[in-house]
């Protein structure tokens, strides 16, 4: 583009002429005239010189050619002017100088391409002013116009062009904004080419105005000067576009998101404390229960002491020659009761007391809980059965498989590990009793309600592979004991005691799956428990009170097997009663009982057995048949378990809501 010179000369009473040269050759100013306009004009000349010149500076990428932008140039010099003319103070007066080469043609036929001619009056063109040119050297004739007066005065609100230089017309441009493109001033539309559009960096502009401005030679953003290219530019679909002034709102929005925040913090700490009084409001019933029973104990003590002071005497002369069980701890298994029994599991160190689901409403049916043995303390529940447990059993494999059999008719295997089932088996009647097959730990037994007894092989997971039928009549199997085979001159087979209501019957078990039944020497119709100490092959039999004996009675008896003197003669199992103890005149309740050997060692055995008259855990001597101990408990005692840990041994006694636990010293 060549250089181009711009002088303007002061504004005078003589206005002067503006000479624009594009090749650099010298201009003159000479005297043009022209007509001034009056001050009702001037507001109008004002507003018409801001909208022409908003016009050409963004029409200016519209216009590639170099004619058409020196013609805008001019244009806005020539609008220039008169604005400065406006301000003179011969703004009323005409200027009759006539520049003499605008007037006269040179020889040539031509004007000099440098002269303008620049009317002054409004009807001259839309803008108050015009400019005539020939950028080739064409000639022109500048002829002056008379004023035009005015014959009445124009009000604002008349004259549009005064009302858009308003303070209303401002206010109208201004809600425009939203609405109108910034490089052409004009309105966007909703279709077509001058349809809304957008850059990466957020500004709207027609999409027509955008295009060409990146398409001749712009590569920012005419607003923000970012970088953009046309194939940034994307459509947006929206008539109109007004910011929202959301600010108030976005600030009470995060005060309420603090508030909230803080108010899900209290509400958190007040369940915290609530969760801590409800501990400590379990922990205080704990220790009430506690001290009653220490003064339970203590009256007991004092009641036994006043007895005759020769079988007292010779009571704690047993027990202190021997050692005796000291209250330890009582631990809560059930808050609503339905405890049933007790096992130990020597792998994981852990008791095992059957209850109700805690949670009887999301999870219903009966587990195990678990209670550590190292503190004393509950850990989990495992959920096992969808009614009440009867029977817990653990195989001598050390592998923490828990067998259980339950009212639902099943029997289950529960890996303890993971404290999931991992194989379950249908009886198709309630299960009372279950056991290990201890000489083959891939058998298991199950004792039903109609007094048969199901073997079933752990590797076979469709059916049973055996059934024991009853020999007698058909009373629930309250208890299975299985005695492991074993040299020994006295009783050397192995096999399982079923004991049931109405007596006891020992399987002897041949190979495989072959059984040999033998009848127990038992009383019949009073049989509510059979335990079995291996080692000694002692069993314990417990009979409830009756016409005959008013009292709990627990008969401990030796099993034996009569020698094979013929080759047609089968030998025979039988058992004989050794020693009896008594406890008191109440038994409502199918509590099961123990026979193990004594933590005092040299061969001695113990008995314990619940007292449902007195609420109590009884320990005799096997022995000596002397009742070396008599521990209290608020409820009647169901189940009784010995278990020893770090070489110290423990016994545990569990009612239907606390698990006790004694330590011998």
């Amino acid at each position: 583009m060549e250089d181009m010179e711009v002088e303007v000369a002061p504004a005078s009473s003589e206005a002067s002429v503006i000479v624009v040269s594009e090749s650099g050759s010298s201009t003159e100013e000479e005297d043009v005239p022209m007509q001034v306009p009056g001050p009702s004009d001037r507001a109008r000349l004002s507003v018409r010189r801001a909208v022409r010149r908003r016009h050409i500076i963004g029409s200016n990428t519209q216009f590639s050619t170099h004619e058409e932008r020196m013609r805008r140039l001019r244009e806005l010099i020539v609008d220039n002017l008169a604005e400065r003319l406006s301000g003179s103070q011969d703004a009323q007066r005409s200027v009759p100088h006539v520049n003499p080469r605008l007037m006269d043609p040179d020889p040539s036929g031509r004007h000099h391409a440098g002269d303008v001619n620049v009317p002054t009056s409004d009807e001259s063109s839309p803008t108050g002013s015009s400019v005539s040119t020939e950028s080739e050297g064409t000639s022109a004739a500048a002829q002056p116009e008379e004023p035009r007066q005015e014959s009445e005065p124009v009000s604002e609100s008349a004259d549009p062009v005064s009302a858009a230089a308003s303070p209303a017309g401002e206010a109208e441009a201004d809600d425009g904004d939203g609405e109108n493109c910034s490089i052409c001033f004009e309105p966007w539309t909703s279709a077509g080419d001058h349809r809304l559009a957008a850059l990466r960096c957020g500004h709207l502009f027609g999409f027509i105005c955008i295009s060409r401005w990146l398409t001749s030679g712009g590569n920012k953003c005419p607003q923000c000067n970012k970088p953009a290219k046309r194939g940034h530019i994307i459509f947006l679909y929206a008539r109109k576009l007004k910011a929202v002034d959301n600010a108030e709102e976005v600030r009470l929005k995060s005060r309420l998101e603090l508030e909230q925040g803080s108010r899900r913090m209290e509400q958190l700490e007040v369940a915290q404390c609530r969760q801590q009084m409800q501990l400590m409001a379990d922990e205080n019933v704990r220790l009430r229960k506690e001290v009653e029973e220490l003064r339970r104990w203590k009256a007991q003590a004092a009641f036994s002491s006043s007895q005759g002071p020769s079988h007292s005497s010779s009571q704690r002369q047993d027990s202190s020659s021997g050692g005796h069980y000291v209250f330890s701890k009582a631990v809560l298994v059930s808050q609503t009761g339905g405890s049933r029994v007790l096992s130990y599991c020597e792998p994981l160190g852990c008791l095992l007391a059957s209850q109700p689901s805690p949670q009887a409403t999301f999870l219903p049916g009966f587990g195990v809980k678990k209670i550590s043995t190292a503190t004393l303390k509950p850990s989990q529940y495992v959920p096992i059965h969808s009614k009440q447990i009867r029977g817990l059993a653990f195989s001598r494999q050390q592998d923490g498989l828990l067998l259980s059999a339950a009212l639902d008719n099943t029997i289950k295997l529960t890996s303890l590990m993971t404290n999931t089932v991992v194989q379950a088996y249908n009886t198709g009647r309630p299960v009372w009793s279950c056991s290990w097959c201890h000489d083959n730990n891939n058998y298991i037994y199950a004792g039903l309600a109609n007094g048969s007894v199901l073997v079933y092989d752990t590797r076979d997971t469709s059916t049973y592979v055996q059934e024991l039928a009853p020999l007698r009549s058909s009373c629930p199997v309250v208890s299975l004991s299985y005695i492991p085979r074993a040299a020994s001159s006295t009783f050397p087979c192995g096999g399982l005691i079923a004991g049931t209501l109405e007596g006891g019957c020992f399987w002897e078990h041949v190979e495989g799956t072959t059984y040999t039944p033998h009848i127990l020497p038992l009383e019949s119709g009073n049989c509510t428990d059979i335990q079995v100490e291996p080692d000694s092959r002692h069993c314990l039999v417990t009979y409830r009170p009756g016409r005959a004996n008013p009292s709990l009675r627990c008969v401990l008896m030796e099993l034996s097997r009569t020698p094979q003197t013929d080759s047609n003669q089968q030998p025979v199992c039988s058992c004989s009663p050794v020693q009896t103890f008594t406890a008191g005149s109440s038994c409502k309740l199918l509590t099961k009982n123990a026979v193990f050997k004594s933590p005092a060692g040299e061969g001695a055995t113990l008995v314990c057995a619940g007292d449902e008259a007195t609420n109590s855990t009884m320990v005799w001597d096997a022995g000596t048949g002397a009742l070396l101990q008599k521990m209290p408990a608020d409820l009647p005692v169901l189940d009784i378990c010995p278990f020893e840990v770090n070489q110290s041994s423990y016994l545990a006694s569990l009612t239907e809501k606390l698990l006790k636990v004694y330590k011998w010293e």
